[in-house]
């Protein structure tokens, strides 16, 4: 279009041509001529968004930095959903696990205290601890010496035919695990294939007896078995020669008496004359306390 005609058709219009002043001219931007001025693309948000999981690690192996700053920090931050919304459960760092009980504690615990205690320890391969069961306030306390198949399956000591036997014993001098005797082992947790429990297995589970001994305060021990007898008496003696009297419980003023193991009887069913035998002295000793 040529001057004189724009002119023409700015004063139909009612407009005043405007010019730049000759000094800016040199400094103003030109557009290409015939062509639109160039959109200016929208700038990107201030930042991206960020997906909720905790950050990566740079690639220099160092962890990222955290998504939200430490409590010393005194700088105020406007609070960003995406950033500072917690790490999926996954992504958190694991609680502390509490710290074990110490044997010094089982001093100090009552009976359901102690039981509960006892079901935190290492089982060692059993499936449950062998606990006792029977009158905690008994004068009579049993002591075996460690769970077999059956009582690691029902978390009952001496049941199966064992146990029936024992029964049968303790109903012919009128006691019962129900009203008047308490049943426990050494060992609170089953050995491997039933063998004879260890030393580290005896002292892991010592603190626990001698709790329910303190707890119970009998006026007998009957140690049944070899293992339970030589445990308890601290010996190295035969059950042969450590049965048939009373002994004297090394650690506090306590009788212990030693008789054969209800299993081993239903082997050697010729021994159950001397288990008589120390079934009644079991039965004057209770009527004389």
């Amino acid at each position: 279009m040529t001057p004189d005609a724009r002119k023409r058709l700015l004063d139909g219009l009612g407009l005043v041509d405007w010019r730049m002043r000759p000094d800016r001219l040199a400094a103003a931007p030109t557009a290409p001529a015939d062509h639109a001025p160039a959109l200016r693309e929208p700038a990107p948000p201030a930042t991206d968004p960020q997906p909720d999981v905790a950050p990566a690690a740079s690639s220099a192996g160092e962890p990222a930095a955290a998504a939200t700053a430490p409590d010393h920090d005194t700088q105020t931050v406007a609070p960003n959903p995406s950033v500072d919304a917690p790490a999926p459960a996954a992504a958190q760092a694991p609680a502390e696990p509490a710290a074990p009980a110490q044997a010094s504690d089982v001093s100090r615990m009552d009976w359901d205290e102690l039981e509960a205690w006892l079901a935190t320890r290492d089982h060692r391969g059993a499936s449950r601890p062998v606990f006792g069961i029977g009158a905690r306030d008994a004068d009579v306390l049993i002591v075996g010496e460690a769970p077999g198949a059956n009582e690691d399956a029902q978390g009952v000591p001496f049941v199966g035919r064992a146990g029936k036997l024992l029964d049968r014993m303790l109903f012919a001098i009128g006691c019962s695990r129900d009203t008047n005797v308490y049943i426990t082992n050494i060992c609170k947790f089953r050995p491997p294939n039933n063998r004879d429990p260890n030393a580290d297995e005896v002292a892991a589970d010592w603190p626990v007896l001698e709790r329910q001994i303190e707890l119970m305060d009998p006026k007998l021990v009957v140690a049944v078995g070899r293992v339970a007898a030589q445990t308890l008496l601290d010996s190295t003696q035969s059950l042969g020669k450590l049965r048939g009297t009373l002994h004297r419980y090394p650690r506090r003023e306590l009788d212990v008496l030693v008789t054969y193991h209800p299993a081993f009887l239903l082997r050697s069913p010729g021994q159950k004359a001397k288990a008589w035998a120390d079934l009644k002295q079991i039965a004057r000793r209770i009527a004389s306390a």
